[in-house]
């Protein structure tokens, strides 16, 4: 197993990653980062340093994970706007804002959902804090004279995990919520969720599907040793995990949780939106559906009254998505471009989706856009059983005078360009 790395370690900086050596020690919990022993790197073309190798951004089996796209993603922002401060509006896994933070930006994460939310912390707003593992292993056990709930045993028996894994997962992630750090904390609850994603069939919580993972035959998908690991065990490696992957940039980074489209802010230099995406039939993916039981875990003194116990994989109750409605996404977008329209604006998309590509650059037209349209190549998701799409970026500057036009009357679709070679 990776030794830890306490609180007080060195911690890979920008400047260390480009001299190959320098580092920073990483601030106790409550001090300020130095931020003093970092040195500027080099600019190349629109500022953006293409020598800048931060730490690997971790693997998760996430659904719809941009991380095998962020090196290009944000290749492609530094080469066509100039930007200092970046918004991620549906930050996921994390993996553009980590790319973007690489670059020295000032990164905003924002995600919705509780549980991303603390993901960004650990990954993106978190510029020194880590997990010892003799820590670590201490949240994994009841404490004594300790009062816990169980909520997990009594509401999903029989659902995902075992009545032992149940009952370990109450404890520990009552004990996670006790830890006063929050950037300490959210490294432990990132580690919390990534063990028990693997330990799910396709890494998801849409069906109560436990025999499936206990069904004694021969397998043409998953990997029972993974399944079988103590959760202990995987948890313990995820915290190492997660140890490493963080940096500080310099910059004060933030994670927030917000509804996109009403965001309280709108100074950033660049809004980057990647929403649920919607195939050509109508379908998209509910996240919270998919995910609802980390959720859960992220929010547990409020969880229970929030069940769906009318269903068997035990949900929460939750409004439709706008991004999930055929009916209503186009004009979701309409609005949220219109909420940011004083910023640079980059949407990935994928080709075969609703809108069209024609449609999303016609609605950016009506705050005066036209969008570059850059392709970044056919990509199939993890997950994903279909065939693989064209994934594009969609990049609008801002205008000197971004003032909205009333029509997109006389846009005439999107500009194509080609990938850019700028850091290649």
């Amino acid at each position: 197993m990776p030794a830890a790395l306490p609180a007080g370690h060195a911690v890979p900086t920008i400047a260390g990653a480009l001299a190959g050596t320098g580092t920073v020690r990483a601030p106790r919990p409550g001090a300020a980062p130095a931020a003093s022993h970092l040195r500027p790197p080099r600019r190349g073309p629109c500022g953006v340093d293409a020598r800048m190798q931060p730490p690997e951004f971790p693997a998760t089996r996430y659904q719809g994970s941009k991380r095998k796209l962020a090196a290009a993603i944000a290749r492609e922002l530094g080469a066509r706007v100039d930007f200092e401060s970046a918004l991620d509006a549906f930050g996921g896994t994390g993996a553009v804002a980590y790319r973007l933070k690489a670059l020295r930006k000032r990164v905003t994460y924002n995600d919705l959902h509780r549980f991303n939310q603390l993901v960004g912390r650990a990954l993106v707003e978190n510029d020194g804090a880590t997990l010892p593992l003799e820590e670590a292993e201490r949240l994994t056990v009841r404490r004594p004279r300790r009062r816990y709930d169980d909520v997990v045993a009594r509401c999903f028996e029989g659902v995902f995990f075992t009545a032992e894994e149940n009952v370990w997962i109450d404890v520990t992630c009552q004990n996670i919520h006790r830890i006063a750090d929050r950037r300490r904390q959210a490294v432990a609850f990132w580690a919390l969720f990534q063990s028990c994603l693997v330990k799910r069939p396709f890494n998801l919580f849409h069906r109560a599907n436990l025999a499936l993972r206990r069904r004694e035959v021969k397998r043409s998908f998953g990997n029972k040793a993974t399944w079988d690991r103590p959760f202990r065990d995987h948890f313990l490696r995820f915290v190492a995990t997660a140890n490493r992957a963080v940096f500080a940039n310099g910059r004060v980074n933030r994670a927030t949780r917000h509804d996109a489209l009403r965001y309280p802010r709108d100074d950033f230099d660049l809004v980057y939106i990647d929403p649920p995406y919607m195939n050509r039939r109508g379908q998209s993916v509910d996240y919270l559906d998919f995910y609802h039981f980390l959720e859960g875990l992220a929010v547990y003194p409020r969880w229970e009254p929030r069940i769906d116990g009318r269903r068997k994989h035990r949900p929460l109750v939750h409004r439709p998505s706008p991004w999930c409605d055929r009916g209503r996404i186009h004009a979701a977008f309409a609005a949220l471009f219109a909420r940011f329209e004083r910023c640079h604006l980059a949407v990935s998309y994928r080709g075969d989706g609703i809108p069209a590509l024609d449609e999303l650059c016609r609605l950016l037209a009506g705050i005066n856009r036209r969008p570059e349209v850059v392709p970044l190549g056919p990509y199939r998701y993890v997950l994903s059983t279909g065939s693989a799409s064209g994934e594009y970026l969609l990049v609008a500057p801002r205008r000197a005078s971004s003032r909205p036009s009333t029509s997109a009357r006389g846009v005439i679709g999107c500009a194509p360009v080609a990938p850019s070679r700028k850091g290649r």
